[in-house]
This record gives structure tokens, sequence and C-alpha cells, in this order.
């Protein structure tokens, strides 16, 4: 036990001397941080470095671009992966199981294997560099896990829900969205939340089908931007790009830690 809690807390303590590194040095200039003085600030602390990377970098293009796809994405993932959890979870019909193996069976097909038809169907089709093909396509990604992740809350919900609505006149799908759904409000947000980062943090698929930089999301915005260091030398202005970046997603952890672990726990309690 203790030499996990050592191990947990010498963890902690080299990420934050990470993060405080980028931190520090996004406030430094080039040579400062080249030089081993990052950390006296000789030349004073340069915030104009982040104004400098929003503007000239074009981080606001790329940010504005992952938070659009964000949202969007999250709240398809949410209007479509909870019904189907519902129906799958409380409802029996022919096909039933065979439509739960396939979201779970979806769940360990890697991207990889399915990048090269999709772009050949999508750049067929003339829709390589469109938001809202990138935004379907997160969305489909994402579905199979939203779906197989919902499927326990439901599950574990009693059915004396449905049966006091229906007493009170209430539709199966006036029940769903005015009681069940509400009901499973921790694993919504936890499901969320879990969404957000790995959208707002992907990579590949957007560097395949977001050529464009006025499409680009941070992540391959990113990317571009330490390539141009090497012309440019503004590493002060690349850090603090990648603090911009970082930072809606370690603000969404540090505030909703409690909601993730209580979803994540309340799937696995009877209702």
């Amino acid at each position: 036990m203790l030499a996990g809690y050592a191990f947990a807390g010498l963890w902690v303590l080299f990420t934050f001397i990470l993060i405080g590194w980028v931190f520090f040095a996004s406030l430094s200039t080039s040579s400062e941080i080249f030089s081993g003085a990052l950390f006296q600030f000789k030349s004073g602390l340069h915030f104009e470095n982040y104004i400098k990377a929003w503007k000239t970098q074009r981080v606001s293009v790329f940010f504005m671009n992952s938070l659009l796809y964000t949202a969007v994405s999250c709240t398809a993932i949410i209007l479509i992966a909870a019904p189907a959890a519902y129906a799958l979870s409380r409802f029996k019909f022919r096909g039933s199981a065979l439509i739960q193996n396939m979201f779970a069976a979806a769940l360990g097909i890697p991207v990889i294997m399915i990048i090269m038809p999709l772009f050949g169907i999508v750049s067929g089709l003339r829709l390589t560099n469109n938001r809202w093909v990138l935004m379907f396509l997160y969305t489909a990604m994402n579905v199979p896990f939203a779906v197989f992740y919902l499927f326990a809350f439901f599950r574990n919900l009693s059915f004396s829900y449905e049966e006091a609505a229906v007493m009170d006149g209430c539709s199966p799908i006036a029940a769903f969205w005015k009681i069940i759904f509400p009901l499973v409000q921790p694993g919504l947000v936890t499901l969320t939340i879990f969404n957000f980062i790995t959208i707002w943090n992907e990579y590949f698929m957007s560097l395949i089908f977001a050529g464009r930089q006025a499409v680009r999301p941070v992540a391959v915005g990113l990317y571009t931007m330490i390539q141009s260091m090497r012309y440019t030398g503004d590493w002060g202005g690349m850090f603090a790009s990648v603090v911009i970046v970082f930072l809606p997603t370690f603000v969404l952890y540090i505030f909703l830690s409690g909601r993730i672990i209580k979803g994540v726990t309340a799937g696995a309690i009877k209702g």
C-alpha cells in the first residue's frame, strides 16, 4: 500500500513539474528557454506570447474549430446513444442480442483499419475538408462506446419508473425523456467528459480529413505550429499555444473530477 502511494505521489510530482515547465516557458523568450534561465525571468513575464499565439499562429481558428467539433459531436453522441442503449437494455426484440454484440465488437476495431475505406468514400464524394464530415465521423466513432457505457446505467434502473409513468398517462417516449433520461445524469456527464477529451485531442482522423488550415482542430494545428518553429524560432509563442490548447481539458477535469468518479461507479450499483 505504501509503495503504491509513493509511486502515485512521484507520478503526480513528475506531471506537475512537466506542466509547470511548459507554463513558465510560455511566459519566457526563446533565448531564456535555451539558456537555462527559464525560471529567472530576467526580461519579465511575456504575456504577449499568448496574444501572439492567439492571433498570429492562428490558435484562435484551431480553438474555435475544435470547440465546434466537440460541442456538436458530444451532443449528437448523447442524443443517439442514450435512446439506443435504453431500448437495448429495457426491451427484448428479435435481433437485440445481435445489435448488442455488434456494438461491443465495434469497440475492438482500430481506426487505422477503416480510415482508408472512409477516405476513399469521402474523397469520392468530394467532401474532404468539410466540417460536417468531421463531426459525423467523430460521432460515429464514439457511439459504440457510448451505447456500451450507458447500457449498464439503464439496465440497473428499476422498471417501476416506467410503470408509474404509464399509470400517469405518459407514452414510452415521454417517459424516457422526462423520467429515465434525467436519472442517468451522472453517466451522461461522465460520458460527455470522456468524449470531450477524446474528440478535443483527436489527431489521426483530423490529419487525414482536414487538409485545409481553416478547418483544422487544435491537435493538427498545434503540430503545424511546432513544425513552423524551425523557421520562426518563437518557442515562447509555441508553448503559449500548448497551454491554450491544453487548458480546456485541464479545467474540465479539475472541476468535474468528482462527477467522473461518481459516474464511473454509479453504473455498477444496482438501482
